[in-house]
């Protein structure tokens, strides 16, 4: 029998199993592709998560890796208006005053590696959960060969479709966007137009999220098209898409692209018996922000102490409650409501008229006055909670 299952193989799994397998519990990660997912998905790391990376030993090799940024740049796509500011007033604050740009392919990667290390870690690619049961000493899963895996407890992270809170029984209440996102990696030379490293195009047509994920000059450019266009021809609509997004002299090279589908969902609980929920296993948001990646990682940091310390301290189980009350409360009073206020703007400016001007003058005052932009960048560390049995033990 194992410590602890995990299942999903994206960068909230990994994270969550490689905190555990460090802590000393045997754990198995299990994932139902063949490898790693890498199509475009989220790639800017906040300032706020990179403690959490730290203490797992995996953020100087993410740096290096990927690639450190400061800036940000907000273009009015209409009027040509610039709102530009950096991170440097986060010194003093936090020992790594920038964010990290890496695919989140390659922070799994990076995890994944990690554990291939400890004798007290498994991974297992090409496994997919078929059946879920629990009872009062642990958790059986039967995968789709017909196999049976045993654990004391679970963790699903595997992804908004997730097998294990279907398995549960669990609600999965919100909407779902009538746009599709499209995330596009491409190399162009976005520089030449005096794009930041990440620059948010502000259109109600045109809306745009541009920055540079990776230091050979390979850029993520993800825009928004009506969900009612079918799906499988995507691809063709991406040269037409470019004349409109792609500022720069030269033309340019598509990489990948993925299409998907933008929810705000939020499971009904967090924690089920001996099965807890991670990541977009428990929660979904448009990504406008950045802000469901960190959330994500913030369960994770948050989780792998908690679980350690029931699994090999003896703590008591009803921690994991108040860890899954807190990301639960987190999820629904910031980051969704952020994340939907960042795509009215962004995607849709607002409306135009007086609430995008409104929302241009929070991003001028900003942009000038210090106080005011520590204090809104302290927001994506306002989605962290801390370890419930870590707070215990203090």
């Amino acid at each position: 029998m194992y410590d602890v299952i995990v299942v999903g193989g994206g960068p909230t799994g990994f994270v969550t199993a490689l905190g555990l397998a460090q802590a000393g519990a045997d754990v198995l990660l299990i994932e139902a592709g063949e490898a790693i997912i890498d199509s475009p998905r989220a790639a800017v790391y906040h300032w706020s998560v990179l403690d959490g990376l730290e203490r797992l030993g995996i953020r100087e090799e993410a740096q290096r890796i990927g690639f450190a940024k400061r800036d940000y740049l907000w273009l009015v796509r209409k009027t040509g208006e610039r709102i530009a500011y950096d991170l440097s007033v986060l010194e003093g604050t936090t020992a790594f005053p920038y964010n990290i740009h890496l695919g989140q392919d390659r922070l799994a990667g990076l995890a994944r590696d990690r554990l291939a290390l400890l004798p007290n870690a498994e991974v297992r690619f090409g496994t997919r959960l078929r059946q879920l049961t629990q009872d009062a000493g642990g958790v059986t899963l039967t995968t789709s060969n017909g196999e049976e895996l045993r654990a004391r407890w679970v963790v699903g992270a595997d992804g908004a479709g997730s097998t294990v809170r279907k398995e549960l029984g669990l609600g999965f209440d919100g909407m779902t966007w009538p746009e599709r996102f499209v995330a596009t990696n491409l190399y162009h030379p976005f520089e030449s137009a005096d794009y930041g490293l990440s620059t948010m195009v502000i259109d109600d047509r045109w809306g745009a999220v541009i920055v540079k994920i990776a230091p050979d000059g390979l850029w993520r450019c993800t825009y928004m098209e009506d969900a009612a266009l079918p799906e499988a021809s995507f691809l063709d609509r991406i040269p037409a898409a470019y004349e409109h997004l792609l500022p720069g002299d030269g033309g340019y090279r598509l990489d990948r692209a993925a299409p998907y589908k933008m929810h705000q969902r939020c499971a009904e609980t967090f924690r089920k018996g001996r099965v807890l929920l991670a990541g977009d296993a428990a929660h979904v948001t448009n990504p406008t922000g950045g802000f469901g990646l960190t959330t994500g990682l913030f369960d994770a940091f948050s989780l792998w102490p908690t679980l350690a310390a029931v699994v090999l301290e003896g703590a008591v189980p009803t921690l994991l409650d108040r860890w899954a009350e807190d990301r639960r409360r987190i999820y629904l009073e910031r980051t969704s409501p952020q994340a939907v206020a960042y795509k009215r703007f962004v995607f849709h400016a607002n409306g135009g008229g007086a609430e995008l001007e409104a929302a241009l003058q929070g991003m001028r005052a900003m942009a000038a006055d210090p106080d005011v932009r520590l204090q809104r960048l302290m927001f994506v560390k306002s989605l962290e909670t801390p370890s419930p049995a870590e707070v215990q033990m203090a």
